[in-house]
């Protein structure tokens, strides 16, 4: 599954886009987004998936069940 940002938590601080392995995470709208095609929840890069961690509202970065789980 890819991560997805809940935009209505958002806070646009940019914390996330530089911390993700794959470059899934860009601005628009004034909240930033994740592109599920290219997320791969940070497998085979971090323990723990980078949006997640460095994001500083809880519960903000989470698991879009829309998609599949990421296979390396």
């Amino acid at each position: 599954m890819a991560f997805k940002i809940v935009s209505s938590q958002c806070t646009s601080c940019s914390a996330c886009e530089p911390e993700c392995p794959n470059m899934a995470i860009s601005e628009k709208n004034g909240t930033f987004v994740i592109d599920p095609a290219k997320c791969t929840e940070c497998i085979n890069y971090f323990d723990e998936p980078q949006c997640v961690a460095v994001c500083p509202v809880d519960d903000t970065c989470i698991i879009d069940n829309n998609y599949p789980r990421y296979s390396a």
